[in-house]
């Protein structure tokens, strides 16, 4: 059995812990596996090459991926998805290991589905596999959002400023929502609920007459203002996936505060620093934990399937049912976060 392992979309603190853990299984039951580099890239080039325990020694703590990663999406083209079957065939990968979040794991469905054998791996910051409570990086980029409103929170105190903090989240506001509870964010914006700039404008007034002369704002790069009814972007161009690149939310609302509010108010944009870095124990678990049960269902000849964590234990569904869905934030959890205004 030659399994290939490749990881896709945007990287995330915890793929090399995923790796190890499918490689570390797969050598377990005499499996020889191999490394894709760049995602569906690798199978589009043929860039495959012998994944050793040279390879994976030490990279457990490792942020990034070794297998390195892009947003390719063989479907773009309408010879892309035979390349990919062209190269499993002549590399003789008996079955590919997909670690990514809806993009990466809807090509693997599709590629099943034209006769691939393939297994996933749910991977992404955001969150928002409908089929995982948990992914992996979700952990470690919520614990960055709550290190940074514990870095801002005394020098906004300090300066009386209102500080807006802009984080990751396209489509679901987990990453905002439980990293603005961690860190004691005094106001929370989710894509799931619009907001309006009036209403944040009032809850900030309403701190500063209680004598809380600062504030911290956490908000998700994928919210909506009434005021504009649309997501903020960089620019027009999309991704292999049809995605915009969003971002700019932090500064249109730090503009509309200071000017109707008239207090001092600055941004910080996280970015990339959310997905950068070591990956915290829960991420390292949870990635090492998917891997080796992902070779467990290679073990059960269930391809087309994914692994997942529900309930705090270990669950497998097929991709299709994993994809199908929504899993944005609980609204439960979002309204815990106004009570600490």
């Amino acid at each position: 059995m030659r399994v290939g392992v490749l990881t896709g979309g945007g990287d995330a603190p915890g793929l090399n812990a995923a790796i190890r853990g499918v490689a570390r299984a797969a050598w377990r039951e005499g499996y020889e596996v191999v490394g894709i580099r760049n995602g569906w890239q690798g199978l589009l080039r043929n860039d495959v090459f012998p994944l050793t325990p040279d390879a994976i020694s030490g990279i457990l703590p490792r942020g990034g991926t070794i297998l390195g990663t892009s947003r390719t999406n063989p479907f773009k083209t309408s010879e892309g998805p035979r390349q990919v079957l062209d190269t499993v065939r002549t590399r003789g990968i008996d079955v590919v290991v997909a670690i990514g979040g809806d993009d990466t794991l809807g090509v693997a469905a599709r590629l099943a589905k034209m006769g691939m054998r393939v297994v996933g791996i749910p991977k992404t910051m955001d969150n928002d596999i409908p089929g995982s409570d948990y992914t992996i990086g979700f952990d470690t980029a919520v614990t960055a959002v709550m290190e940074a409103c514990d870095k801002l929170h005394p020098t906004a105190e300090a300066h009386q400023r209102v500080m807006v903090v802009e984080v990751m989240g396209r489509d679901a506001g987990w990453v905002a929502a439980v990293g603005g509870l961690a860190g004691g964010a005094d106001v929370v914006l989710v894509p799931e609920v619009p907001f309006s700039v009036d209403e944040v404008c009032q809850r900030i007034k309403d701190r500063h007459e209680r004598g809380k002369l600062f504030s911290v704002l956490v908000v998700a790069e994928g919210c909506k203002p009434k005021d504009l009814g649309t997501q903020v972007a960089q620019d027009a161009a999309v991704d292999a996936f049809g995605h915009v690149r969003l971002g700019g939310i932090g500064s249109v609302l730090a503009g509309e505060i200071e000017a109707r509010t008239g207090y001092e108010t600055r941004v910080t944009v996280l970015g990339h620093l959310q997905r950068g870095g070591s990956p915290t124990w829960f991420d390292r678990v949870l990635a090492t934990r998917f891997g080796v049960a992902a070779v467990e269902l290679i073990k059960q000849q269930r391809f087309g399937h994914m692994v997942a964590l529900r309930e705090n234990k270990l669950a497998s569904l097929t991709l299709e049912e994993g994809l199908t869905g929504n899993h944005t934030v609980d609204l439960s959890l979002y309204n815990l976060t106004r009570l600490f205004g």
